[in-house]
């Protein structure tokens, strides 16, 4: 059927994408059992516990409203400890300890108000979890960070482990229990930027002595520890090593042996370029894992796509296991299997288990059990394209792709340039129901890994200092620019949409440059000043290495952000925001739209209570996406073929 671009009916509803929400988190193998936790954006974002049992059986075991989700840093992540049958996780409603045998009421293991914590790790010989803590019992104050261990058959006191510096994460017990390692930072870094690996004894009444930094420095970027099966402490730096080194400035395997970090393996020429680490968003991250001493299952991403390896020990080699995904994350292991989440071009994100034994993969759990028809899917491609200083930008380029229509053939389609939150983070290729919701209508999406983006070295990830607000914007730009000049894209229906700090560069795309007719700002900064004041503790001093130390240079803050250019912008935006959001508070969103009204800009608002940073629940990501469909489609002139409703689009 002929239709324009846009115009395109598709089973791929605002319903499904809302459903395909399902997110996992917290992957753990115990015994022969695997746990993860699953947000349910049908119970308004709940996150719950699923476990998976020989056999295959599948099943919710922690019933409502528990709510495993921790708090700490803001984004958490580390809510869910499993050990010997037995769940230990934070509870959302009151951020509160809880053990939990499935089957029984969940008990509260600790009562300290005020209290955050993550990252938790079993003890057996002192009978007690060491975990992250972040104390907010003293209003008014920031939160002060520590490691802390919780007595099993205590009072439900934390006793601080490790203490004075900003922040800490990841701490790992050796398999005798002597030792302890941990990561920790300092203000003005986030921890893709300098981090710490530091190492002490255990004594026999469970303080710790003899601390030392054994790797990590201001300029170098450490992500998961881990202890080998044999004792042996492994982790991943950026680190620089010497002048023409592959490994320079890529997150990379190393380990400490005889006193001295060395690579574990030879990847000079097998695999430059290439990175095991991920920016430490939320805790409980993990890339590799030990089947055994002498095997390492491993994920790894070059040039934006995901690979799944096997490190042999002592051979010290890597070996590319055929696997049919190009997105894997979360890995856990033991002698007989992997486990890890992994998505495709043509699968959603899923949980899959790798059996070392056979090579066989078998899917446990999906985000989403609807099958797409193929017809209805459109395969990303790969594309560079130069930056305005000449830089290769990486991007994901989706044309409209639906097997009952096509469009008239003089015509062109909309393009939709999408941007990922961070701005530390980067899009794959995963198969995500929100893009497709756009290419089955009939809109080409340009997903873009700005300067700044990981997966591709620190050298890229360092570009965007000093010149968020700039490079990311220019970079989405500039890709539309691309787009058009090779006529791939109408360069009269350009739109541009992303959440968070996406939703800054939507907001200073529209508001500096003229390229795109149209925006969608998801809890989205306009005033970097404010942010810079109010945002949490995590990321307060973030803009300091993204835009200039604050408040000492303000001035460019106040450069860079919208609010104070509003005379600039000419075109329609829609604006969504959650007014629980502590990350961008409800203002940053109020300013602008109140901005658009005063100058008769068409401009779109819709407030979301109960929602904090980022959308969990199901029916307010449905509302969503259909408001920004139909505000394009009344931007753009075209007629929608689903039944939505209405939004009130002043100015129009």
């Amino acid at each position: 059927m002929i239709k324009p671009y846009g115009a395109w009916k598709s089973s791929i509803s605002a319903e499904l994408v809302a459903s395909a929400g399902v997110r996992f988190g917290d992957i753990q193998i115990d015994g022969e059992d695997v746990y993860w936790i699953e947000n349910r954006p049908e119970q308004g974002g709940r996150n719950t516990i699923m476990r998976h049992t020989p056999g295959g059986r599948v099943a919710e075991i922690l019933p409502e409203p528990w709510n495993a989700r921790s708090t700490a840093h803001e984004y958490g992540g580390g809510a869910m400890l499993a050990h010997g049958g037995i769940i230990y996780f934070s509870h959302f409603g009151d951020q509160q300890i809880y053990r939990f045998a499935p089957g029984k009421p969940p008990e509260a293991m600790t009562n300290e108000a005020g209290m955050r914590y993550a990252d938790f790790i079993m003890e057996q010989r002192r009978n007690r979890l060491i975990l992250v803590r972040e104390d907010h019992s003293q209003p008014g104050k920031e939160p002060v960070n520590t490691l802390a261990a919780l007595p099993l058959n205590g009072s439900g006191k934390t006793e601080v482990l490790v203490s004075g510096n900003d922040f800490y994460a990841s701490p790992r017990l050796s398999p005798d229990g002597s030792q302890l390692a941990w990561l920790t930072w300092n203000h003005p870094n986030m921890p893709w930027d300098g981090t710490e690996l530091w190492l002490a004894e255990v004594q026999s009444g469970g303080a710790l002595k003899n601390h030392r930094c054994i790797a990590g420095r201001p300029a170098e970027s450490i992500f998961q520890p881990e202890w080998s099966p044999q004792g042996t402490l492994y982790f991943v730096s950026d680190r620089n090593t010497s002048a023409g080194s592959a490994l320079s400035g890529w997150w990379n395997l190393y380990r400490l042996q005889n006193g001295r970090v060395e690579p574990p393996l030879e990847m000079e020429a097998a695999m430059p370029q290439a990175e095991f680490g991920l920016p430490q968003w939320v805790f409980g991250m993990s890339t590799y894992a030990f089947a055994s001493a002498e095997r390492i299952i491993c994920a790894y991403t070059k040039e934006g796509a995901w690979y799944l390896g096997s490190i042999d020990l002592p051979p010290k080699k890597l070996r590319t296991l055929e696997a049919p995904y190009t997105y894997i994350t979360r890995v856990r292991a033991n002698s007989k299997r992997a486990v890890f989440e992994a998505a495709s071009p043509v699968q959603v994100s899923s949980l899959v288990e790798f059996d070392l034994g056979s090579g066989n993969f078998q899917v446990l759990r999906k985000s989403n059990p609807v099958e797409i028809d193929a017809g209805y899917i459109s395969l990303p491609q790969s594309i560079r394209y130069p930056a305005a200083d000449g830089s290769p930008v990486r991007a994901f380029f989706y044309q409209p792709h639906n097997k009952d229509y096509r469009a008239p053939e003089s015509e062109r389609p909309p393009l939709l340039v999408m941007i990922h939150g961070g701005p530390t983070a980067a899009a794959d290729t995963g198969l995500k129901m929100k893009i497709q919701y756009w290419t089955s209508r009939g809109f080409a999406v340009l997903n873009v890994n700005y300067r700044g983006s990981t997966g591709y070295g620190r050298a890229y990830r360092e570009l965007l200092n000093g010149k968020w607000g700039i490079a990311d914007v220019e970079d989405c730009v500039y890709g539309a620019q691309y787009l058009a000049e090779k006529n791939l894209v109408d360069s009269k229906r350009l739109a541009i949409t992303g959440g968070s700090a996406g939703g800054f560069t939507v907001l200073a795309a529209l508001t500096f440059y003229n390229m795109f007719k149209a925006g969608a700002s998801y809890y989205g900064i306009s005033d970097l000043e404010a942010l810079a004041r109010d945002t949490h503790k995590f990321e307060s001093r973030y803009t300091d290495r993204l835009i200039a130390p604050y408040p000492e240079k303000r001035e460019i803050y106040a450069q860079r952000s919208p609010i104070h250019f509003i005379d600039r912008l000419a075109s329609p935006a829609i604006f969504f925001q959650g007014m629980d959001d502590k990350v961008v508070p409800p203002d940053q969103s109020e300013k602008m739209v109140q901005a658009l009204r005063n100058k008769k800009i068409p401009v779109a608002y819709l407030a979301f209570e109960g929602e904090g940073h980022g959308f969990r629940r199901s029916e307010n990501v449905r509302r969503a996406l259909e408001a920004e469909y139909y505000f394009y489609a009344r931007v753009f002139g075209f007629e929608i073929a689903d039944k939505i409703d209405a939004i009130v689009i002043e100015n129009l």
